[in-house]
């Protein structure tokens, strides 16, 4: 982890995680490793500073505006910090029809937070997402890019925020 003085730097444990993608391709194609590399690097600080991306880049072995290009394309890369468990909301037409914005509004009054920001105890950030590919278990919430929530009622809002404490 970067304290406030440090450059970053990828621990032992990230750089083997992005040598195991880096040998999934061509020694010439090191660049189609960058999405992985990236994900592994934000695992690990929990965002992606303009310094981070830069080390990926120099690890990886491409120009750091490839890294950039890729990190500020994706929404799934967070290029600000966020709290330790970010909950994006689908609130597109599917998951809106289907209580998208009530689940975003139960979890707005539950956290005191809009989109976009965090709790003031740094657990939580809110996000607003597009679509995340299951429609038919709307409304869905993605935690921390990784773990997808279905069929979010009220009632299994609380109860993941409870598992997330």
């Amino acid at each position: 982890m970067v304290t406030s003085n440090q450059a970053p730097t990828l621990s032992a444990e990230s750089q083997a995680q992005i040598d195991r993608e880096l040998a999934k391709y061509p020694a010439d194609q090191r660049r189609s490793a960058l999405m992985s590399a990236l994900r592994i690097a934000q695992v690990e600080h929990r965002w992606l500073s303009n310094e981070l991306i830069a080390v990926v880049a120099d690890y990886v072995g491409v120009p750091p505006i490839a890294a950039m290009e890729v990190a500020t394309f994706y929404n799934m890369f967070d290029l600000k910090p966020v709290g330790r468990h970010k909950i994006t909301v689908c609130t597109n037409l599917p998951c809106a029809l289907s209580g998208g914005y009530q689940a975003a509004d139960h979890l707005k009054q539950k956290l005191g937070i809009g989109f976009n920001e965090t709790t003031a105890d740094g657990k939580f950030t809110l996000k607003e997402g597009e679509c995340m590919g299951a429609c038919g278990y709307a409304p869905v919430l993605l935690v921390n890019n990784h773990s997808m929530c279905n069929h979010m009622t009220p009632d299994a809002i609380d109860k993941k925020l409870a598992e997330l404490e």
